[in-house]
């Protein structure tokens, strides 16, 4: 039902409509109007470089101001067979950044008496540990976390030399562990340090040798489910699928060779070390509440905190108990982890006023790449 107006109301109403109308057409036409010019947004630049220059199909995020606010960006192409957009805030393949949470359940089962830091591997794994210059009985659970073991990597056994021929083929724990024993240490227990797959498969193992449980389940129960991270999880023997909404993953052996369609995979070749999916959002949640100290009493959060330097890894940058600390070109420290998967990259950390941000691309980039990636996260964290 329609109001009748008086003629003359329509006609005063009329008149201040172009009056207003003009008054705006001036304002935004006349000759010499200063027009502020829009403000950069200097992570989708970032993500937009890391697609345009450093030609990665993708890239994604996600930033958390101090305030709790969150916005999640993209840039490039989810599918390069399809040429379909990238979902916002998609599923990929967090690869290291399993370590932080094979590391806080560790650490949750040494606040609970069942796991000593400084015990010798022996204690829990008897006799497993052996090889040229490797013996359990001299490596501690706190060397594993640190990767001051001098334990080689699984990873650099030949088996694993081209991804594209196990892409699905299942591994056990102990064949991934036959491979680094069958190497050298490359350096006494607690004399240096280096990045090495296998300290995390030993935690791994370590894991359900005394809780009885798979180390996946130990996961989801005391890390994804307690802090409610509805998009993370530890895929199950066999499960080579991403569930939900992702960007498609490209391998690429060498820059000579054709980027293979990487996103489904058998993670059972990273298991403990980096099989877990997550989004850029479910891992800003994550590190941030392990920092908070949502999942890991007072003093293993300490302990977690206690870093070495482990420069190869960037300027600055010092590892401690399954996560890294980097510090920031705004000042201050950033903790976070990262990880690689075929596939898949990602960056992420949060600072200690409550900042986070996490960064995907969807191939492993080269050098270059992986400082743009690194320049970009700062740029997150800081602007």
């Amino acid at each position: 039902m329609h109001e009748h107006r008086p003629a003359t109301r329509r006609r005063r109403t009329a008149v201040v409509t172009a009056v207003v109308a003009a008054g705006l057409a001036a304002v935004a036409f006349a000759p010499g109007t200063a027009l502020a010019a829009p403000r950069t947004d200097h992570v989708q630049a970032g993500l937009d470089a890391l697609v345009k220059d450093d030609g990665l199909p993708a890239a994604l995020a996600s930033v958390r101001t101090g305030d709790g606010r969150t916005r999640s960006y993209t840039a490039g192409v989810g599918d390069l067979a399809t040429g379909a957009r990238v979902p916002k805030d998609g599923q990929i393949r967090a690869g290291s950044n399993t370590k932080t949470f094979t590391a806080v359940v560790v650490l949750q089962l040494v606040a609970e008496g069942k796991i000593g830091l400084d015990s010798p591997v022996d204690t829990y794994l008897p006799g497993l540990v052996r090889g040229d210059g490797i013996d359990g009985r001299t490596i501690t659970v706190r060397q594993l976390l640190q990767h001051t073991s001098g334990l080689p990597d699984y990873m650099d056994a030949p088996v694993l030399a081209d991804y594209t021929a196990v892409q699905y083929r299942y591994f056990e724990p102990r064949e991934l562990l036959d491979g680094a024993l069958a190497q050298k240490a490359l350096f006494a227990p607690g004399t240096g340090w280096m990045y090495s797959n296998t300290n995390f498969l030993l935690a791994g193992l370590i894991v359900q040798k005394v809780t009885g449980r798979p180390v996946g389940e130990e996961i989801t129960k005391r890390v994804i489910d307690r802090v409610g991270l509805r998009h993370t999880y530890f895929p199950a023997p066999g499960d080579t699928t991403i569930h939900e909404a992702h960007p498609h993953g490209y391998y690429q052996r060498t820059p000579d060779t054709p980027r293979v369609d990487f996103t489904d995979m058998d993670a059972s070749m990273a298991w403990a070390t980096g099989a877990i999916v997550s989004t850029n959002t479910d891992l800003n949640t994550f590190f941030t509440a392990v920092l908070d100290g949502r999942l890991l009493p007072a003093a293993q959060l300490a302990e977690m905190r206690t870093t070495v330097p482990a420069e190869l890894l960037g300027p600055g940058v010092r590892y401690g108990l399954g996560i890294q600390s980097r510090p920031l070109s705004c000042g201050g420290l950033a903790w976070g982890h990262g990880g690689t998967a075929p596939g898949y990259r990602t960056r992420g950390a949060v600072t200690e006023d409550g900042r986070a941000a996490s960064i995907a691309v969807t191939t492993v980039p080269d050098a270059k790449g992986a400082q743009h990636m690194s320049d970009a996260l700062d740029a997150a964290l800081c602007r």
